[in-house]
């Protein structure tokens, strides 16, 4: 795979997200951020601010997330559109990475979760660095898989996604690091 190939779709906010669009753009990867009007976000590079009619194509039920997601979301327009922005992330990458934390229901936590729930309902490879358990794990259909050493997850589609929690760890900026290295070198 040539790496002027690929793209990165994210969404350029603070935290996991900044440092994927960081690392992409120092390995020579286009990126591309979804985003809303009023939305705070530290990556300008790529950017793609949704409009309204845009927007509601990621429409999505929060009745239906919150029980997908066994949790409560309260209904504000901006929740509504980081949902509805996540929608276009997830649908535009062939793979997906998280950088965030599995839960004990099989979830990611946070607003990070939707796009993960919402990649496994589109069958889409999907890789969570659990940066509690400080170790990379994919989906299999019915349960996460913890992946070895020898078999770390290698970006392997030219359109990938990379999201995750605000809160990055060390642990969680350098397993992006690691996951573009043995990708692109």
């Amino acid at each position: 795979m040539n790496k002027q190939d690929c793209i990165l779709f994210s969404g350029g906010a603070k935290g996991s997200e900044a440092a994927f669009g960081a690392i992409a753009e120092e390995h020579g990867i286009e990126e591309v951020n979804f985003s809303f009007e009023g939305h705070s976000i530290e990556r300008q590079r790529g950017l793609r601010v949704l409009n309204h009619e845009e927007l509601l194509r990621g429409d999505v039920s929060l009745e239906y997330v919150s029980r997908l997601m066994n949790r409560r979301y309260t209904e504000t327009p901006t929740l509504r559109k980081l949902l509805q922005s996540i929608w276009y992330q997830v649908n535009s990458g062939q793979e997906i990475y998280v950088i965030g934390e599995i839960l004990e229901d099989r979830t990611v936590k946070g607003g990070t979760g939707w796009g993960a729930e919402f990649a496994k309902l589109c069958n889409k490879p999907l890789y969570v660095f659990d940066q509690k358990q400080s170790c990379w794990f994919n989906w299999k259909q019915t349960d996460w898989e913890k992946n070895a050493e020898d078999n770390l997850p290698i970006i392997s589609h030219s359109h990938f996604s990379g999201s995750g929690t605000r809160f990055l760890e060390d642990n969680g900026r350098n397993a992006i690091s690691e996951l573009f290295r043995r990708s692109f070198s």
